[in-house]
């Protein structure tokens, strides 16, 4: 299992690519359920890292793989 340090550089990483080849995409960002804890102090562990990066990756396939399809 990835460290919280791993998982953050990776988030990090998978953000830094949407803002730069699919910009289009980075207003999802913010509005994720992910980004908008539900408590006053929210516990950051590596599963709430692990299910945001998981969030971002999957936002990220389904806009390539759909964007691809239209294109064609």
């Amino acid at each position: 299992m990835k460290t919280e340090k791993e998982l953050n550089s990776d988030i990090l990483e998978i953000t830094m690519k949407i803002k730069g080849q699919f910009p289009e995409l980075s207003k999802y960002i913010l509005e994720m359920p992910v980004t908008i804890p539900n408590t006053d102090n929210p516990e950051i562990n590596r599963k709430a890292l692990r299910d945001y990066y998981d969030s971002l990756d999957v936002l990220l396939k389904d806009y390539i793989e759909n964007h691809n399809t239209k294109s064609k």
